[in-house]
C-alpha cells in the first residue's frame, strides 16, 4: 500500500484527476465532486450533533418505570438465560464459559439493539472476563434483510422522490444486512455508481426504548451476575448510548466520512480510500455513496496475485489510525473486516462510518502522551494518560498505583508462571484497578476495539511480521515526520521522544537480553499457552 499523494495522477479512466483531492482521499476517477456541490445535509450537522449530546442524560438516567412491554420481554430472555445457567450450571466445569454462551444468545434472540451490546463488550479484553468476550465475539451481525418493497418505500419517503426519479437500476437482493441498517447496489438515473444505506424501519425508536430498559435494569445488575471486571452495567450502558445514538442518523455518517478523508489529506495519508457520500441523497435515514470494489478482507491469495504487498497494508493501517487519533483526534471508530476491503492499487477503502472516534483537545493530547510513554517506556507517564483520558478517577495517586500494580519492578513473563500464580497475579491485578474506579470511556473502547481488529489483521495479511521491527518502524515514522510536532505539543524536546526498545519487549513479556525478534506468529503460540494455563480457571 503506497503513502504518496495521487492527486496528481491521471484517473484509471484517462480522465483529468478529480478536482476534490484537497478536501478528502477520494478515488482520482470521481463519480461526482464535492468541491463543486456543497452538500445540502451538511448545513444541519453541528446542530445534530449537539442535540445527539443534549439526548445522552435523559436515555441513561435510570427511569421510575421502564418501557413495560419490552421491559417484560428482556426480563423474561435475560432471566431465563441467568436462571438456567444458575440452576443447572454454576457449578460445573466452565461455569462462566456457560453462563457467557447463555447471554450471547440471548442478546441474539432480544435483537439489533443487544447485539450491538455484545460487539461492545467483544472489545472488551482485559476489561470483561475473557469466556465473555470471546463467546460475544461470536454474536452475529448479519440478519434477515427487510423485504425489498418495504426498503424501495424507506427510500422514497425518506428522499421525496420516486426510485425511477432517482436510480436507473436498484438491487433488489441486498449486498449485506446488518442489526442497524442494510445496503443496496445501485446506479444513477445520471450513470454513476452508488450504494445505498437504509435504516431498519423502526429501528431508531427500538434503539431508544432498550436504552431506556438497560438505564432501569443496570442498576439491579451490579454485583448481581460476574460479567463485569471494570466495567459496571450503569457505566457500560452510558458508554454504550454513546456509541449507539450515533448510528441512528446517516446524515452524521455522511460528516464522518468527510471528516476522516479530510484528516488522512492532511496527514498525506492516501494509503486509503473513503467513498464519497452524495450531497443531496443524504438523509437520517437514507445514506447513497460512491460505491468502491475490491479484495475482501480475508481474500489474502487474491490480493498476492494482484500484487499488493499484504506487509505494507498492515503497516500503514496501523501507522494512519494512529496519526488520525494523536494528531487530528479523528479516526474510523468500528473497523472489522466487514468494514474495509483492500483495492487492487493496495490502498484500503474504508466503509461504514457510523462510529467516528473523536477526541476533545484534551483527550487528544492525553492519547499522545499514551502514545509517547509507551515509546520511552514511562510507566507514570503511561498512567497519567489513561486518567486524563478518563479511564481513572482525577484524583488517582500515580504513584500509588504503580506500586500497587508492581509496575515499577521486572516485567513478569506470564508464559513462566503456573496456573495458579497467573490466576493469582490476574486476580491481584482487578482487584487493584476496581479499588481506584477504574473504568472504559468511550474514546479508550474504541481505540481498544481498532487495535484489536489490527491484531487480527496481522494474523490474517503478516503472520510472519516482526513486531519489533514493526514497532521501531512505525516510531521512526512518527519521530521524522510528526517529531517536531509532537514535541512542541507536549512541551518536551524531540530528542526526549526515543524509542525504548528494550521497554517494548518487556511489555510483550519477554526477555530484551536474549529476544532480538519475535513474529506475531510466535506471540500467538505465547498467548495459546497462557490461555491453556487459564483454562479451566475462576479469575473474578
Amino acid at each position: 500500500m503506497t503513502t504518496t499523494s495521487d492527486s496528481h495522477q491521471p484517473s484509471p479512466t484517462g480522465e483529468p484527476p478529480a478536482d476534490d483531492l484537497h478536501l478528502g482521499s477520494f478515488t482520482t476517477d470521481a463519480p461526482w465532486s464535492m468541491a463543486t456541490r456543497s452538500p445540502s445535509w451538511a448545513r444541519v450537522v453541528d446542530v445534530l450533533r449537539t442535540e445527539q449530546v443534549r439526548q445522552l442524560p435523559w436515555l441513561t438516567t435510570p427511569p421510575r418505570l421502564p418501557p413495560i412491554g419490552r421491559a417484560l420481554t428482556v426480563i423474561a430472555i435475560v432471566g431465563r438465560a441467568v436462571g438456567l445457567w444458575y440452576l443447572l450450571e454454576r457449578r460445573r466445569e466452565n461455569s462462566r464459559a456457560r453462563l457467557s454462551r447463555r447471554l450471547r444468545l440471548a442478546a441474539e434472540r432480544l435483537g439489533p439493539t443487544y447485539i450491538k451490546l455484545a460487539q461492545i463488550i467483544s472489545a472488551g479484553e482485559g476489561v470483561f472476563p475473557t469466556e465473555l468476550v470471546e463467546e460475544c465475539k461470536k454474536c452475529r451481525d448479519q440478519v434477515p434483510a427487510v423485504p425489498f418493497e418495504e426498503v424501495e418505500e424507506a427510500i422514497e419517503r425518506e428522499l421525496g422522490a420516486s426510485i425511477p426519479d432517482v436510480f436507473g437500476h436498484l438491487d433488489r437482493s441486498a449486498l449485506a444486512a446488518a442489526s442497524i441498517a442494510q445496503v443496496h447496489a445501485a446506479e444513477l438515473v445520471t450513470g454513476e455508481r452508488v450504494v445505498v444505506k437504509v435504516q431498519r424501519p423502526g429501528i431508531d425508536v427500538l434503539v431508544r426504548k432498550d436504552l431506556r430498559v438497560l438505564s432501569w435494569l443496570a442498576p439491579f445488575l451490579v454485583g448481581r451476575i460476574p460479567v463485569a471486571a471494570l466495567a459496571n452495567p450503569p457505566a457500560l450502558v452510558e458508554l454504550f448510548a454513546e456509541t449507539i445514538v450515533e448510528e441512528l442518523d446517516f446524515r452524521l455518517e455522511a460528516a464522518n466520512m468527510l471528516d476522516v478523508a479530510d484528516v488522512f489529506v492532511k496527514l498525506d495519508q492516501r494509503g486509503f480510500v473513503v467513498p464519497r457520500p452524495h450531497p443531496d441523497h443524504v438523509t437520517r435515514r437514507v445514506l447513497v455513496m460512491e460505491r468502491l470494489d475490491g479484495f475482501k478482507f480475508n481474500d489474502v491469495s487474491g490480493m498476492l496475485d494482484a500484487g499488493v504487498d499484504t506487509h505494507a497494508v498492515v503497516k500503514t493501517g496501523m501507522i494512519g489510525f494512529l496519526e488520525g487519533a494523536f494528531l487530528h483526534g479523528v479516526f474510523h471508530g468500528d473497523l472489522h473486516g466487514g468494514n474495509l476491503f483492500i483495492r487492487p492499487d493496495g490502498r484500503t477503502a474504508l466503509m461504514d462510518f457510523g462510529i467516528t472516534g473523536r477526541l476533545t483537545e484534551e483527550e487528544r493530547m492525553a492519547f499522545l502522551r499514551m502514545m509517547t510513554s509507551a515509546m520511552t517506556n514511562d510507566v507514570r507517564g503511561q498512567i497519567a494518560a489513561f486518567r486524563d483520558l478518563g479511564a481513572l478517577p482525577g484524583d488517582t495517586d500515580i504513584d500509588a498505583i504503580v506500586t500497587d500494580l508492581r509496575l515499577d519492578g521486572p516485567p513478569l513473563d506470564p508464559t513462566s508462571l503456573s496456573p495458579e500464580e497467573l490466576v493469582s497475579e490476574l486476580q491481584r491485578v482487578i482487584k487493584a484497578l476496581l479499588g481506584y474506579g477504574a473504568r472504559l470511556p468511550k474514546p479508550l473502547m474504541l481505540y481498544i476495539k481498532n487495535l484489536i481488529f489490527i491484531d487480527g489483521a496481522i494474523a490474517t495479511l503478516a503472520p510472519e511480521l516482526d513486531m519489533f521491527a514493526t514497532v521501531t518502524d512505525v516510531a521512526t515514522h512518527f519521530a521524522t515526520t510528526h517529531g517536531q510536532t509532537i514535541a512542541a505539543q507536549l512541551g518536551m524536546k524531540q530528542q526526549e521522544i526515543e524509542l525504548d526498545l528494550d521497554g517494548v519487549k518487556a511489555g510483550f513479556g519477554v526477555d530484551p537480553a536474549t529476544t532480538d525478534r519475535l513474529s506475531y506468529a510466535d506471540l500467538r503460540r505465547r498467548r495459546a499457552l497462557i490461555q491453556k494455563r487459564l483454562s479451566g480457571r475462576s479469575v473474578e
